[in-house]
């Protein structure tokens, strides 16, 4: 007898078998897969030691499909590679959140709005774009009105929120006098209106009122009056101007005579 040393080796590279698999970001923008999750029955008949991916997390710059290598090793160091599509989505919705605001008509009767000026912190991992309705405001809008603020990831998932925009109209209007003249009747009385004293006062949201401050006039009155026109808007706003009403007697006393008889 003699004796022989025989070497057995194992040269056989194992069978790598891939499948694709889609992943869901979370609300943090971040995913991770094991090797394991791309096998699809990776074999060797000396047996499996390890399986390796070549990429094992994502965030929000991979959403979309990504190719990821798996590795298989057997016991013995033999190697084999398949590819796996790991498609990364991103199905988490924005958080939105919304804070009420208020806001100034300016002279022409207008205001707008940025979804910025109603967003209190609205966020998403991913990144986001804001946008508001309704922005523009006019008169007709004065006091309380609910606009919706909608957040969009970078990714299409969307969230919205409520917001009350409080419209305010502080402008007064403006108040224009002209100079009038008018002429006392034969009880020697006049009178006018605001209006009569009025020369286009104006104002974007329209005028609730005119009032003159004096609007009788008598005997008393003959010459040059000081009155003040006040003008209130339709919002509470009010402006002054002064007008001089110059007050004239222009009717002939009644003259009257008797007969008499006198003596010498």
């Amino acid at each position: 007898t003699c004796n022989s040393t025989v070497t057995v080796q194992d040269n056989v590279a194992p069978v790598a078998l891939c499948k694709n698999i889609t992943i869901q970001l979370s609300s943090s923008g971040s995913a991770t897969i094991v090797a394991a999750d791309i096998d699809n029955g990776s074999n060797d008949a000396c047996g499996v030691a390890l399986l390796s991916a070549s990429k094992t997390s994502f965030n929000c710059s991979n959403v979309g499909a990504n190719t990821v290598m798996l590795t298989v090793t057997d016991n013995n160091g033999n190697t084999s590679t398949c590819n796996s599509t790991v498609t990364v989505q991103d199905n988490v919705a924005p958080v939105a959140v919304c804070k009420n605001i208020t806001v100034q008509l300016n002279s022409s009767g207008t205001a707008s709005i940025t979804a910025s000026q109603v967003d209190d912190g609205s966020a998403d991992a991913c990144g986001i774009t804001m946008s508001v309705s309704p922005s523009s405001f006019t008169c007709a809008n004065v006091g309380s009105n609910t606009v919706v603020l909608t957040v969009t990831d970078s990714n299409g998932n969307t969230a919205t929120c409520s917001s009350t925009v409080t419209v305010q109209d502080n402008v007064a209007p403006v108040a224009t006098c002209k100079n009038i003249t008018i002429q006392l009747d034969a009880t020697g009385n006049a009178s006018i209106v605001a209006g009569d004293i009025n020369n286009g006062s104006s104002d974007a949201c329209g005028i609730a009122l005119l009032s003159a401050s004096k609007t009788s006039f008598n005997c008393s009155n003959v010459g040059a009056n000081t009155v003040t026109l006040t003008v209130t808007d339709n919002n509470g706003n009010t402006s002054t101007c002064n007008s001089t009403v110059t007050v004239q007697d222009n009717v002939a006393p009644v003259a009257l005579c008797k007969n008499i008889t006198i003596q010498l």
